[in-house]
């Protein structure tokens, strides 16, 4: 049935063919996020900022394959459809801009001819990505009925129209090998994302009822003397392996005796959020993987992760991290290429075991000194290091709707 209604989206193609002839206003921007399942990521962020700074000059509008979504956002006096709704449709094929973080789909792709297309992408990471994947089947396939058997999903991945946000001259050249760009349609700024992070930052943030109760407990920890750390892993096969080497039960005798807190955020496709879920201990705390990572990320004292992007974009606030690779040998052996040297790429502390990420902790907490490192990696991933990225993007990407 799934490989039906795959195949029934060729007859989606004249509406895509047709979608080239309708009038775009360019003062019309569309937002989306993660295939239009989440209000998240940079054009959470970028939207925001136009919608509230500069909403008489641009329309910002939110396109959402969720009707909870759009439901949250206009109770919040901001504009959204749902991408099937008669206004959905309508703004689609007549809107100038879309703004999206993986591909056009995730608005309306077969909507999508003729907009200018700007993908502020998701992550400053060191695994290869895209065309640079060379494990990726859908842009590299084995042979020809790989290729044929991919073709709808093909055709809406990155075109070389498409701008790509890059948040440096390095990952500039990166990204217009992986996304098979010219280098001309790459712009590099800061992620709007890392805007929220810095006190100043200009805009006020519209929470979901989740999200305002997680802000409201980790502010009241501080409050209460607590140290956070949030553990935000990456997601893979051998993830799993997590509560193999993990004691619980001593490790949080090890934060109790310390006052840590220890938040766990897991990434949507993880495979283990059943089993965090589970788990009832006062100073280890699963956050919902709904939640947005940057309403909450500024709260935290320390980060704990492994190979996530997020340790870039942690760089940010310039705190201290330490990484828990305990399943590095499997890891290397089933992932990506890497585009840097895992240890240039990685300045803080790694540690392997239960025991070494427990002594890490303290070493870091009482002395950070990872920071010379820390700031060099961050000058060469972030041409900025302040909270403009979405009023820069802003007039950059007008200037592309011209």
């Amino acid at each position: 049935m799934k490989r039906l209604t795959y195949w029934m989206q060729i007859f989606l193609l004249p509406i895509y063919w047709f979608s080239f002839c309708t009038i775009r206003k360019k003062n019309i921007w569309l937002f989306g996020s993660s295939f239009g399942n989440r209000f998240a990521d940079n054009p959470r962020y970028l939207y925001m900022y136009v919608s509230q700074l500069k909403k008489n000059e641009t329309r910002a509008i939110w396109i959402s394959k969720k009707k909870e979504i759009v439901a949250f956002l206009r109770q919040n006096g901001l504009e959204a459809y749902y991408y099937k709704s008669w206004k959905g449709m309508f703004y689609c094929l007549h809107g100038g801009v879309y703004i999206f973080d993986n591909y056009s789909k995730d608005i309306s792709f077969w909507l999508s001819g003729g907009a200018k297309k700007v993908n502020l992408w998701h992550g400053t990471g060191n695994k290869k990505i895209n065309y640079d994947n060379k494990f990726d089947t859908l842009r590299h396939p084995k042979n020809k009925r790989e290729a044929f058997k991919n073709f709808l999903i093909t055709i809406s991945n990155e075109k070389p129209s498409h701008y790509v946000l890059a948040t440096s001259e390095i990952m500039g050249d990166i990204f217009s090998s992986a996304f098979q760009v010219p280098r001309e349609h790459i712009l590099i700024d800061g992620y709007p994302r890392n805007d929220v992070l810095f006190e100043n930052y200009p805009v006020k943030q519209v929470l979901t009822v989740k999200e305002e109760e997680q802000v409201e407990v980790l502010k009241r920890e501080k409050e209460d003397g607590k140290y956070n750390i949030m553990y935000l892993p990456t997601f893979r096969n051998s993830e799993e392996k997590f509560f193999e080497v993990m004691e619980l039960d001593r490790f949080h005798r090890f934060l109790v005796e310390r006052n840590i807190m220890f938040y766990v955020k897991l990434h949507p496709k993880s495979k283990l959020i059943r089993e965090f879920e589970k788990l009832q201990y006062t100073n280890i705390q699963n956050i919902d993987v709904t939640i947005d990572t940057y309403t909450i990320l500024g709260y935290a004292d320390m980060l704990a992760t492994d190979y996530s992007s997020i340790h870039t974009d942690f760089l940010m606030l310039n705190r201290p991290s330490v990484l828990f690779t305990y399943d590095l040998d499997e890891y290397t052996k089933d992932t990506r290429e890497c585009y840097f040297n895992y240890d240039s790429y990685m300045p803080e502390l790694r540690t392997y075991t239960m025991q070494e990420f427990m002594d890490g902790i303290d070493l870091v907490k009482a002395k950070d000194s990872c920071e010379e490192g820390r700031l060099r990696l961050r000058e060469k991933m972030f041409a900025y290091a302040d909270c403009k990225a979405s009023q820069r993007l802003y007039d950059k990407i007008k200037q592309i709707a011209r």
